[in-house]
Parts: C-alpha cells; structure tokens; sequence
C-alpha cells in the first residue's frame, strides 16, 4: 500500500464534496472528479452549489490548491486513494440501477496503479463490491489484496446537521482482505474520529442497509398509525409526544408525506431485490415501503376530502405545495415526495404551484419535469390560494402568515400542533 499523500474523490455531491472538503481541510491533496462539468466550473470558482456547505471552505482550499477538480480521469494514476460517490438508483421497475458505479469503474481502470486503495461509499445490496469492482479490476491482472486495495465503507450523510458531520460520525469499513481491511482503516483515520472495521465488505454493505431499512420501517409503521388515528380522530403528534416520555423501549419517529432523499426510499429495494437470488420473500420491509410510497397519495385524498367539505372540487382548485426539499432546512430534491404530490395534483388537473426559496424555479429532474417557478410567499397570494399543504416545513417560512391567510391548511408535517379551523392534519 501506497503512503497516502493524494486522495481522489469520484462524484462530487452531497456525500463526495463534503468528503473531499474533510481531506483537504486536514491538509491532504485531493483531486475531486465529476462528470458534470457545471460542477466543476461552479467549485473552480470557489463557490458552492449545495445550500449547508458554505462558500468559505470552498473557496478556502481551491485557492490553497488542497482541491483540484477535474472531469480529466487520467488524473486517477496520480492519486494514492480513490473513494467512490456515485449515485444508485433505482430503474423503472424499482430494480437496483448500477450504470453509474459500473461506468466509474471502467472510467478508472485504464488509470490505476498498483498500491491504491479503492473505496465505494455508495449505497447498494450485499456483494456489489465483489462482483462488480473486485472482478473487473482482477479482469486487468491485478490482485487484491496486494497490488489494490478494495473496501467498502458506506456513506453516513444526513446533510443540514449541525450536530454531525463527517468528521465525527463514525464509519464502517469492510475489506476484501485482511490487508485491504488494514487499508481502508488507515485511510479514514486521516480524517474520521472513529473507525469501524467489520469483517467483509459483504458486512459493510448490508450495514448501510439496516441502518435506512429500520428507518424506513420505523417511518412506515408511524406512518400506518397516523393513518388509524385520523379515523379515529385522535391527534398522533400527541400520542407520539407521550410515548417518546417513556425512557426505555421507546424511540420516536414522525409520520409525514412519504420518504425521500437518496437512502431510505431506496435501499430497502436493493436488499428485497438481491434477498431474492435467496428464494427469500422479504415481506416486512416491502410492507413498509408499500405504505411509505402511498403517502402522498393518502394526503392528497385528504386535500380532495377537505376541499369538498368546504364546496370545492380539487379539480381547478389553486392549491400550493409548501417546500420541495426531502426534508427540511436543505436544498436536495432526491426522491422529494413533495414532487409526487404535485404529480399527483397534476393528474386531477389542480391549479397547483409551489414554494421553496431553495428552488426559484422547478430544478431539472432524471423522472420528473415541470414548467413550475417558485410562488410569491406573501399574504395576497395564500389568501387567493385554496389550500396549502405543508409537505417539507422549512423553518424559513413563516406559519403565522399562512395560518392567519390561508383558507385552507393541510399539515403533513404536524408544524400546528393545536387544533384550528383552517388547519387538517395529514
């Protein structure tokens, strides 16, 4: 294994350039690749395109020239370390979707050097390191273990936390081999406070999984609850408030519109997909996503039944989706269900809109498009608006000035925690 002086970070967006940012600011090289040249004249520049990293770090290690960036792979042969950060979809039929991974790899190849460490960061099913990675680079006579060194250490992200961030959030590493292992631990001690070796990379990746599978289950069991209540007609913030009291046994999770971001409505699909080269049915975890992936549709139906209590058919109705985002706080749009919900609204040929200050207009999308700019967020306009459902609850926005304007409020997020007359939870 080589000394490691220069890393090289492949795919450069919310788990890459925070990533990259973390090497150089302890005073290693790095060489940042993207194939979206955009990016990189935009992190030339010094400048930053995601929201919660900020300009200053940017711009900090360009001009000390501990960042370079470049859509030049032959600068691989330079690097001691590559780390992997490229996205893993899911295909039309909810099937993993390796293009990206598998395109990296063969990008590299003709540039790697005996003594590098490879690491993949991103998120896929159990054996993925193996058989894609591992196979082709021994395809160029290589071997693992002695002239490459492969692991797999999953990416733990969660971006606009103020709390961690990738420094002190520990990470898994899994190897091919002993010496890989050895490897890939020596690399993130550069930069990590605590490393967590596990025994293969097969062990790694199946971490990443549990780890957004229980979340996801988690989301979609208070989710299903959420849903009982409101027949009921009991408040589930309330209920959820009081259980979170109980000290032990108990863990809190919040229902909303559906999942998003690029882990949790995703991976537990790569896991049912491979458990099925097992003849095992993964039932538990399909169930929960069967749930989650409806939620945006249920809100709607709340929209629709809300509406005709008050003489308003949805169709026609100018109705405003409030936050675009996943989550909040954040200007990432992966998996949004708020860009469900204004398929949706589409389909019933609404008079719909949006507002989120981090989308002036609707930003370019592989599975969605819309000819959508960003609405005025003044009291004018929610008041000539028929309803507003609150899908992602940016703390920027101002509550007061929707509850006293609005006709018609549909709360997915439970930002109203009191019963009021304009205000449905859902």
């Amino acid at each position: 294994m080589k000394k490691i002086r220069t890393v090289g970070v492949i795919g450069l967006g919310y788990v890459g350039l925070p990533l990259s940012l973390a090497f150089a600011e302890k005073g290693h090289a790095v060489i940042g690749f993207d194939i979206d040249e955009s990016k990189i004249a935009v992190l030339i520049k010094g400048k930053s395109y995601i929201k919660h990293i900020g300009e200053e770090r940017i711009k900090k290690v360009v001009d000390l020239k501990k960042l370079i960036v470049t859509t030049n792979f032959e600068a691989i042969s330079k690097v001691d370390a590559v780390i992997i950060c490229v996205p893993t979809p899911l295909n039309k039929y909810r099937e993993p979707d390796l293009s990206f991974v598998v395109s990296t790899i063969d990008r590299i190849l003709p540039f790697l050097c005996k003594g590098q460490v490879i690491s993949l960061e991103s998120s896929t099913y159990p054996g993925t390191t193996e058989e894609e990675l591992r196979t082709k680079i021994e395809s160029k006579g290589m071997v693992i273990g002695e002239d490459i060194y492969l692991v797999y250490s999953p990416e733990r992200e969660d971006p606009g936390n103020t709390i961690y961030h990738t420094q002190n959030i520990p990470k898994v590493v899994g190897g091919s081999t002993p010496a890989c292992l050895d490897a890939g631990v020596s690399l993130y001690k550069l930069i990590i406070e605590k490393v967590v070796p596990v025994s293969s990379t097969k062990a790694a990746e199946l971490t990443k999984l549990l780890e957004n599978i229980f979340r996801a289950v988690n989301i979609g069991l208070v989710n299903e609850m959420k849903m009982i209540a409101d027949k009921m007609g009991i408040d589930i913030w309330e209920v959820i408030n009081a259980a979170a009291t109980k000290p032990f046994g108990y863990t809190p999770f919040y229902p909303g519109p559906g999942l998003g971001g690029h882990c949790i409505p995703i991976d537990p699909f790569y896991l049912t997909w491979k458990a099925r080269e097992f003849s095992i049915h993964t039932r538990f975890i399909e169930l929960a996503g069967e749930i989650n992936t409806a939620m945006p549709r249920w809100v709607i139906e709340k929209t629709v039944e809300s509406l005709n209590l008050r003489g308003k058919p949805i169709k026609n109705s100018r109705i405003i989706v409030l936050g675009l985002s996943y989550k909040k706080n954040i200007d990432d749009i992966r998996e949004s269900p708020s860009v469900e919900l204004l398929e949706i609204l589409r389909e019933k040929e609404a008079d719909f809109g949006y507002f989120d200050p981090y989308f002036p207009s609707f930003p370019k999308m592989r599975e969605h498009s819309f000819d959508l700019k960003a609405t005025s967020f003044t009291a004018n306009n929610i008041a000539e608006t028929d309803c507003i459902i609150i899908s992602t609850d940016h703390d920027i926005f101002d509550y007061d000035l929707i509850l006293n304007n609005a006709k018609l409020i549909i709360d997915t997020r439970g930002r109203y925690k009191t019963k009021l007359v304009n205000v449905v939870q859902a």
